[in-house]
Order: structure tokens, then C-alpha cells, then sequence
């Protein structure tokens, strides 16, 4: 079947969802109520593409494709605008956004284009728009960290080389370490904070994402726990029982 064929099979199945012999929990629903699930959905569909699993990535970006296409729905219904709408808008503003590849503007690196896409994202907006307004508000610390750092570096407001930016890492640890040995907990948050975001800068000038990069970490450290409950198991142990000394035997195990 036809990508095309596809669409309208799925947009069928919503509008038969919120026709009159519809589904009432489907027909009750909003845009606002739809939020959460669009956001854990994309979680599901993210989990799958870094877990390389492209069997559960084609059913998680269905699910995504529902939810987007059933929201898109629920607002040409109310009048406010169709999918058709939404679509064309999307490409209007990539083809505006990319001159290099439908006009005659020259990039020269990957530096001056991301320079560039800022530029024309700004001029979009009106005169008192700035720099970070187009960041949402609601996207995890360590991705907004990644992407303040990032908007920040397009302008060319950011160190002069990865040494200057090694050097400001090891500062922030000695504060950080000041602030703890001082007792001020307030001060060893905002000072854990800091060293925290002149980790992520780091990180994005050797081409690592902090969030993706911690999430294989987080995963990692799950997978090995696990196999820790499973040999523990095989000793008629619960890990919750065990001296840390006998834990860290199960680790070494493991790793």
C-alpha cells in the first residue's frame, strides 16, 4: 500500500473513531487531553530507534503518526485549521529556512548554516523576539542544557577552543567542591548546576549529546543491575538483603 493510501486509511479509521457510532473515550477527547500521550509515545518511539530495534520503531512512529494526525483532527473540526494547513506550513518554512538548497545563498561549513538558520528563524518573529524564546519551556534540564549551549555557540558565543572549555569544567568542579565543604546546600546545588552545564558544552563540541549519551549510561547500568538480581536469585538471595561488598562482587560479575 501507497504512503498516501496509508494516510487516508488511518485518517479513515479517526474520523470513524469520532463519527456518531464512534468510540465515547475517543470522542471526549481534546488536544490538551492528548498531550501526555503524544509526549510518552515519542518516548516509546525514541527507546525504540536507540535501542536499533526497527520492528518496535515502526509501530511506536504509528502510534506517534495517530496521535499527530488525530490532534490535527480535533482542530479542523473546531474550525481552527486542517492538516493540510499545518503540512504546507511545515514546508514553506523549510524550504525559507534551507537557501543553500532551494535559493542561491553559498554556506561555506556546518557553522555558517546553523548561523544562518538562527538568523532566519529570528526574522520570523517580531522585533522583540530574542535568541532563546523559541526553546520550550517544558523540555527536560539536560536537553535544554544541550540546546542553550548550542543556540549560544550559533551566534559565536561560546569558548574559543575545547582547552578553554576544559579549563572552565575544572573550575566549576573546585567550586562545586568549595560549596559542598562549606555546608551551603543551596550553594552546592546551583554550584553542581554549573558544572553540570560546562559538562554538556563539552560534550556538544566532541559531537556527544548529553541526554542520549546518559540515557545509554542509565540502560547500561539497568542491564547490569538485572543480571545482579538474576545471579543473586541463583543464590537464593534478594540484592536487598546483601552487603555492599557482596554486591559489588555480583557487579564485577557482570561487567
Amino acid at each position: 500500500m501507497s504512503n498516501s493510501k496509508s494516510l487516508e486509511k488511518l485518517q479513515g479509521v479517526i474520523s470513524a473513531l469520532l463519527g456518531p457510532d464512534g468510540c465515547p473515550w475517543d470522542k471526549d477527547q481534546t488536544p490538551r487531553s492528548l498531550c501526555d500521550y503524544v509526549i510518552e509515545e515519542a518516548f516509546e518511539l525514541v527507546e525504540a530507534i536507540r535501542a536499533d530495534d526497527s520492528k518496535e520503531a515502526m509501530e511506536e512512529l504509528g502510534d506517534v503518526m495517530f496521535l499527530l494526525l488525530f490532534i490535527a483532527e480535533l482542530y479542523e473540526k473546531k474550525g481552527s485549521f486542517s492538516l493540510a494547513d499545518s503540512l504546507d506550513s511545515s514546508s514553506a518554512k523549510m524550504i525559507r529556512r534551507h537557501p543553500h538548497v532551494f535559493a542561491e545563498t553559498k554556506i561555506d561549513n556546518q557553522d555558517e548554516l546553523l548561523r544562518n538558520w538562527e538568523k532566519i528563524k529570528r526574522s520570523e518573529k517580531d522585533d522583540s523576539n530574542k535568541l532563546f524564546d523559541s526553546l520550550p519551556k517544558g523540555l527536560p534540564p539536560l536537553l535544554k542544557s544541550y540546546r542553550i549551549n548550542s543556540k549560544a555557540a550559533h551566534t559565536g558565543f561560546t569558548f574559543e577552543s575545547d582547552e578553554q572549555c576544559t579549563q572552565q569544567l575544572e573550575s566549576e568542579w573546585k567550586e562545586w567542591n568549595e560549596a559542598l565543604e562549606s555546608g551551603d546546600s543551596a550553594k552546592s546545588e546551583e554550584e553542581f548546576g554549573d558544572y553540570l552545564f560546562a559538562l554538556v558544552e563539552l560534550g556538544r563540541r566532541k559531537g556527544i549529546k548529553a541526554n542520549s549519551a546518559l540515557d545509554v549510561t542509565n540502560n547500561k547500568f539497568l542491564g547490569r543491575f538485572s543480571k545482579m538480581e538474576d545471579l543473586a536469585k541463583e543464590q537464593n538471595k534478594d540484592v536487598s538483603e546483601m552487603e555492599l561488598s557482596e554486591l559489588n562482587e555480583l557487579w564485577n560479575q557482570v561487567k
